[in-house]
């Protein structure tokens, strides 16, 4: 039963939708018609600018870290807790509010993390800071700094004789956000993939 109040901690907390609501209520647009029609912080930094890309960002972070807390709070399971992390997850990127729309799950995964884990966390940023330089695709970045967490997480050994599964789950999560990127990634290869403006919002935006 613990599991069921689990994923419902999760979801909620990760349906929540931060992008769409920031745009529609300060900015008037629906968020799914602008852009890449993504429900993600990216697409609010290219359509609205850097304050509601932060805030988005913020929020959306702030998502996974409650949904680990709390649920660690409530019940003295680490299943429960991955469990948690999964679901705030899949609510963000499959948001009842919005029609079970949403985005690619890489911020809210990063609040998972940090709450979790947060030296592999924090390594796996500094991968994606460091790809987005040199890359500026964010696609790009996502998919490297996801696929490093799990051996980040080996590395570190954050959870002692629960790592293991912690690495299996990291494993999940990012097998989860590289698939959510798989149209970037087939035109990553086309070489049609938008590159990120570093200035502020941007027109050349696909999907």
């Amino acid at each position: 039963m613990i599991y069921l109040y689990a994923s419902a901690i999760g979801y909620l907390l990760g349906a929540f939708p931060s992008a769409f609501l920031i745009a529609k209520i300060f900015y008037g647009i629906n968020i799914f018609q602008h852009g890449s029609k993504n429900m993600g912080s990216t697409n609010i930094y290219r359509t609205l600018g850097i304050i509601p890309f932060a805030a988005t960002l913020a929020i959306d972070v702030l998502k996974g870290m409650s949904a680990i807390l709390l649920t660690a709070k409530l019940f003295n399971s680490p299943a429960a807790v991955f469990v948690s992390g999964f679901f705030a997850l899949f609510g963000h990127t499959f948001s009842f509010w919005v029609k079970f729309k949403g985005g690619k799950g890489v911020a809210t995964g990063l609040g998972v993390f940090l709450a979790l884990a947060i030296n592999s966390a924090l390594s796996s940023l500094f991968v994606f800071v460091l790809a987005l330089f040199i890359t500026r695709m964010v696609s790009v970045s996502s998919v490297v700094a996801a696929a490093s967490l799990p051996c980040f997480i080996g590395y570190y050994n954050e959870l002692g004789s629960y790592n293991i599964y912690l690495t299996v789950f990291a494993s999940l999560v990012a097998a989860f956000v590289i698939y959510k990127h798989k149209a970037n990634i087939l035109r990553v290869i086309k070489g049609e993939e938008s590159k990120l403006s570093w200035f502020g919002k941007t027109k050349e935006v696909v999907e």
